[in-house]
């Protein structure tokens, strides 16, 4: 995410309310595209908008040094408490984060990148990813379709389900939150209103409220952007099994390689 306030009630939830997601099949795609575009697998890999840290943890796991950035210090306290000190993690917003150096390559996952909703905001990102990759280090990220914001968001409402894991002792909690979404066509811009209901030891529920809001970008937009940041668009992907695009895709990922001379370095 970017240094927003998104995110400070949904971060203990996160993870209970997205169970679908399969990181350990995500980072196998990730490492197809290394092993197909880098010439040696990378070393040192950024996890841009880390969130929870699940995709960060799942790559260190398979033997990566890893770095989480994310604008949320509450996403950030749940994937310290799940990493501790083996994962340097920084609070720090997409459109201006600073390493010490460059790295292999960078994921940014689950339409993060949605979230970068002014003019412009889209290239400040993609020029930093771009000063922070070694000369041919690959960038891979997800967005959001034009189709996932007209037909799953647009006007819909839905309610989600969870189960926070039981402490020692006790038992699972129950998790409900209930989904609005209000996507305007003429400015891109999709809301979503979250109510989270969080069941209590005594069987009431707490309630607590989120905003949040994200942009619906175009192919060549966003194609048009990588190649203004120098970065080489390599494929643009369906899923995980390297599928191309069509007008059904929920979701599109990005293989983009940087192009600068190898004498430049980041900052």
């Amino acid at each position: 995410m970017s240094g927003c306030e998104s995110y400070r009630a949904l971060a203990r939830f996160y993870d209970c309310l997205n169970p679908e997601v399969d990181y350990a099949a995500w980072a196998d795609f990730i490492e197809e595209c290394f092993a197909r575009w880098l010439p040696l697998r990378p070393e040192l890999v950024l996890d841009l908008a880390c969130g929870t840290g699940s995709m960060t943890l799942e790559l260190a796991r398979r033997g990566y040094d890893m770095i989480g950035v994310d604008g949320s210090a509450d996403m950030l306290a749940e994937a310290y408490a799940r990493a501790g000190s083996g994962i340097l993690f920084l609070q720090q917003d997409m459109r201006s984060f600073e390493l010490y150096g460059t790295v292999g390559a960078v994921v940014c996952c689950l339409d993060s990148l949605n979230y970068l909703l002014g003019e412009g905001e889209l290239s400040v990102c993609f020029a930093l990813v771009h000063n922070y990759l070694d000369p041919g280090g690959l960038f891979l990220f997800d967005m959001n379709t034009p189709r996932k914001f007209r037909e799953v968001y647009g006007c819909n409402d839905y309610i989600l389900e969870g189960e926070l894991p039981a402490p020692p002792g006790g038992s699972p909690a129950t998790i409900y939150c209930g989904w609005q979404n209000r996507f305007d066509p003429s400015t891109g811009l999709c809301d979503f209103d979250l109510s989270l209901f969080e069941e209590c030891p005594d069987g009431s529920y707490r309630r607590t409220d989120e905003h949040q809001r994200e942009r619906c970008y175009g192919m060549e937009e966003i194609l048009a952007t990588l190649r203004g940041a120098h970065l080489e668009p390599l494929g643009v992907f369906a899923d995980w099994r390297f599928s191309p695009p069509d007008s059904q895709t929920d979701r599109w990922y990005f293989v983009a390689r940087a192009n600068k001379p190898e004498s430049q370095k980041g900052s």
